[in-house]
Protein backbone atom coordinates (compact mmCIF):
# COMPACT_ATOMS: atom_id res chain seq x y z
CA UNK A 1 0.00 0.00 0.00
CA UNK A 2 1.41 3.22 -1.11
CA UNK A 3 1.31 6.16 1.62
CA UNK A 4 2.82 9.49 1.63
CA UNK A 5 3.40 11.76 4.14
CA UNK A 6 3.82 15.37 3.24
CA UNK A 7 5.68 17.74 6.01
CA UNK A 8 7.48 21.33 6.27
CA UNK A 9 4.76 23.48 5.45
CA UNK A 10 3.98 26.37 7.04
CA UNK A 11 3.41 30.46 6.67
CA UNK A 12 6.19 32.53 5.53
CA UNK A 13 6.88 35.94 4.49
CA UNK A 14 7.44 36.56 1.23
CA UNK A 15 10.83 36.35 0.29
CA UNK A 16 11.24 33.73 2.64
CA UNK A 17 12.46 29.90 2.54
CA UNK A 18 10.74 26.53 3.08
CA UNK A 19 11.91 23.02 2.68
CA UNK A 20 8.77 19.98 2.32
CA UNK A 21 9.60 16.79 3.03
CA UNK A 22 7.73 13.42 1.62
CA UNK A 23 8.51 10.19 3.32
CA UNK A 24 7.35 7.25 1.17
CA UNK A 25 6.55 3.77 2.35
CA UNK A 26 4.72 0.72 0.34
CA UNK A 27 6.50 0.68 -3.37
CA UNK A 28 10.06 1.00 -4.56
CA UNK A 29 11.02 4.05 -3.93
CA UNK A 30 14.51 4.25 -5.61
CA UNK A 31 12.73 3.09 -8.99
CA UNK A 32 9.66 5.59 -8.90
CA UNK A 33 10.03 8.68 -11.04
CA UNK A 34 8.35 11.61 -7.90
CA UNK A 35 6.57 14.57 -8.44
CA UNK A 36 5.10 17.94 -6.54
CA UNK A 37 1.64 19.29 -7.39
CA UNK A 38 0.36 21.76 -5.61
CA UNK A 39 -3.83 22.91 -5.24
CA UNK A 40 -4.22 26.71 -4.22
CA UNK A 41 -7.60 28.11 -2.31
CA UNK A 42 -10.31 28.35 -5.26
CA UNK A 43 -8.41 26.26 -8.06
CA UNK A 44 -6.95 22.78 -9.81
CA UNK A 45 -4.05 20.90 -9.07
CA UNK A 46 -1.42 22.37 -10.75
CA UNK A 47 2.15 20.66 -11.21
CA UNK A 48 5.35 21.93 -9.66
CA UNK A 49 8.42 19.46 -9.53
CA UNK A 50 9.11 16.15 -11.60
CA UNK A 51 12.53 13.92 -10.64
CA UNK A 52 13.21 10.71 -12.24
CA UNK A 53 15.00 7.51 -11.16
CA UNK A 54 18.24 9.26 -12.33
CA UNK A 55 17.78 12.19 -10.38
CA UNK A 56 17.04 14.59 -13.31
CA UNK A 57 14.70 17.33 -12.83
CA UNK A 58 11.76 19.85 -14.74
CA UNK A 59 9.97 22.31 -12.81
CA UNK A 60 7.23 24.61 -13.94
CA UNK A 61 7.73 28.09 -15.61
CA UNK A 62 5.79 29.58 -12.46
CA UNK A 63 8.53 27.80 -9.78
CA UNK A 64 11.81 27.48 -11.81
CA UNK A 65 14.72 29.14 -10.59
CA UNK A 66 12.89 29.48 -6.68
CA UNK A 67 12.23 25.84 -6.21
CA UNK A 68 14.21 22.18 -6.14
CA UNK A 69 13.37 19.24 -6.07
CA UNK A 70 15.46 16.08 -5.04
CA UNK A 71 15.36 12.93 -3.54
CA UNK A 72 16.93 11.07 -0.86
CA UNK A 73 16.61 7.17 -1.85
CA UNK A 74 17.98 5.71 1.42
CA UNK A 75 15.33 7.79 3.18
CA UNK A 76 12.61 7.22 0.89
CA UNK A 77 12.31 10.80 0.99
CA UNK A 78 11.54 13.29 -1.70
CA UNK A 79 12.50 17.16 -1.02
CA UNK A 80 11.03 20.84 -2.23
CA UNK A 81 13.53 23.61 -1.62
CA UNK A 82 11.25 26.82 -1.85
CA UNK A 83 13.22 29.82 -1.81
CA UNK A 84 11.84 33.63 -2.99
CA UNK A 85 8.74 32.59 -2.05
CA UNK A 86 5.96 34.75 -3.08
CA UNK A 87 1.93 35.21 -2.26
CA UNK A 88 1.24 33.43 -4.93
CA UNK A 89 2.67 30.34 -4.31
CA UNK A 90 0.33 29.64 -1.38
CA UNK A 91 -1.25 26.23 -1.22
CA UNK A 92 -1.67 23.18 -0.27
CA UNK A 93 1.17 20.84 -1.58
CA UNK A 94 1.20 17.37 -2.43
CA UNK A 95 3.88 14.51 -3.35
CA UNK A 96 3.06 11.78 -5.85
CA UNK A 97 3.76 8.80 -6.99
CA UNK A 98 1.95 7.80 -10.12
CA UNK A 99 -1.85 8.54 -9.14
CA UNK A 100 -0.92 8.27 -5.26
CA UNK A 101 -1.12 11.95 -3.39
CA UNK A 102 -0.21 12.35 0.17
CA UNK A 103 -2.69 14.27 2.24
CA UNK A 104 -0.51 17.61 2.00
CA UNK A 105 0.78 20.56 3.56
CA UNK A 106 -0.18 24.01 3.53
CA UNK A 107 2.07 26.75 2.60
CA UNK A 108 1.21 29.91 3.29
CA UNK A 109 3.02 33.01 1.74
CA UNK A 110 2.11 36.53 3.32
CA UNK A 111 3.25 39.57 5.23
Amino acid sequence: QVQLVESGGGLVQPGGSLRLSCTASGFTFSMSPMKWVRQAPGKGLEWVSTIDTYSNTAHAASVKGRFTISRDNAKNTLYLQMNSLKPEDTAVYFCAQGDDRGQGTQVTVSS
